[in-house]
């Protein structure tokens, strides 16, 4: 791993601009901030020397260290999995972008959270698909809604994206009905226009949603994503994307179709995998991040993606506890971490890192960013793409 160095003046700029739009106060980019971040964005493509990477010239390991990725966009200042979303993170400087995939009735992939589209669109405005209103069990929990699975895709392309949680971020609601629902294939050619407009690749980071439930349904998801990351070249092991899963037998299925870089997700140390209860395997989340666990995830993933609570638990008031071995543990194997998810407001910070009693307000975002990068973590997912940036490259400039 190289030594640490100082981030570019172009790097400060954009991180600067984007900064002052959004914290600012302002719900918008300006036309003249907009200008300066994609100025500075093109400068720091030229720009040397860069910040601290893996230490390799390829593939994920040439990502700077630690690496942002804008948790389904820039989901903290416009409706999550919307190409507004998207283009905002990119703009502000997040090094990779994620993306989660579920399936439409007649089987496109489209970028939602979950396929239960109740809180992200605005289905329930539409009488004519008040009948798809229905009851489902995924994974184990009883939903009532409205489901991607129900719906063709032009039947879809006529919904609006919305706000998910507009009691928390109230701003976003601006944004309510901008965008339809993007399918990930139109993500793809926004990557590779963005990516030439830019002179370097836009990194994706895609997850598989509940994949066990839709390949019980007939709409597997693995395949689908493998023919079109091969159709956009992104199935080599130095593509420009990570795929992603809850379910470590989606990421086995994935490595047998493509080459692209993989990622075991990692909820809380009791829960289990979902293929792993369909399948009566007894394996916890605890058992997975052991050593012996981690080296069964290394034999097919090049990284893992645990909640922070894997890392620095909270106890019982809220506050950190003492760090686990997992980032030590992970490394050891060979794996790098992407933990999520790094979020600005109060409601989502540990106790000590809050500040005043509005728990929609912004708390100690910066602080508790370094407390993370403490850890030695590769990366982080984060709402605030912006504040993740400049607190990574304070971090690195130490």
């Amino acid at each position: 791993m190289t030594q640490p160095e100082r981030p570019t003046p172009a790097r400060r700029a954009v991180l600067g601009a984007a900064g002052a739009a959004v914290l600012g106060g302002s719900t918008v980019l300006a036309a003249g901030t907009a200008q300066a971040v994609q100025s500075a964005v093109a400068a720091d493509a030229d720009a040397v020397p860069g910040p601290r990477t893996h230490g390799h010239g390829h593939g994920y390991r040439s990502l700077p260290v630690p690496t942002v990725i804008g948790h389904r966009g820039a989901s903290g200042y416009r409706p999550e999995h919307t190409l507004g979303s998207y283009q905002l993170a990119l703009d502000m400087g997040a090094d990779v972008v994620e993306q989660d995939l579920v399936p439409t009735k007649d089987g496109h992939l489209v970028c939602r959270h979950e396929n239960d589209i109740t809180g992200t669109t605005d289905v329930a405005d539409h009488p004519e698909f008040a009948s798809r209103k229905t009851a489902k069990t995924v994974d184990g929990v009883a939903l009532t809604g409205w489901f991607t699975e129900d719906f063709t895709l032009a039947e879809l392309k006529t919904l609006r994206a919305k706000e998910r949680i507009p009691a928390t971020r109230q701003r976003n609601t601006l944004y309510d009905g901008r965008w339809a629902v993007p399918t990930f294939e139109e993500v793809l050619r926004w990557a590779e226009q963005e990516g030439r407009r830019r002179g370097r690749p836009v990194w994706l980071h895609v997850e598989t949603k509940h994949p066990t439930y839709f390949r019980s349904i007939g709409l597997p998801l693995e395949e689908r994503l493998a023919k079109l990351l091969r159709r956009y070249g992104r199935h080599r092991a130095d593509s420009p994307v990570f795929l992603q899963s809850f379910e470590p037998g989606s990421i086995q299925r994935l490595a047998k179709l493509v080459d692209s870089p993989r990622v075991v997700l990692l909820s809380g140390a009791s829960s289990r995998p979902w293929d792993f209860v369909a399948a009566g395997d007894p394996r916890t989340v605890a058992d997975l991040v052991t050593p012996a666990g981690l080296r069964w995830i290394a034999s097919y993933a090049q990284g893992i993606g645990p909640t922070m609570d894997l890392i620095l638990p909270r106890d019982a008031s809220g506050r950190l506890a003492a760090e686990t071995t997992l980032v030590r543990d992970a490394h050891a194997q060979g794996l790098i971490l992407h933990p999520y998810t790094m979020r600005n407001e109060n409601a989502f910070l540990p106790t000590e890192y809050r500040r005043g009693t509005d728990p929609n307000a912004y708390g100690d975002a910066f602080g508790l960013l370094k407390r993370y990068f403490e850890t030695g973590i590769d990366g982080i997912f984060s709402d605030n793409a912006d504040t993740a940036l400049l607190a990574a490259a304070e971090f690195r400039d130490r």
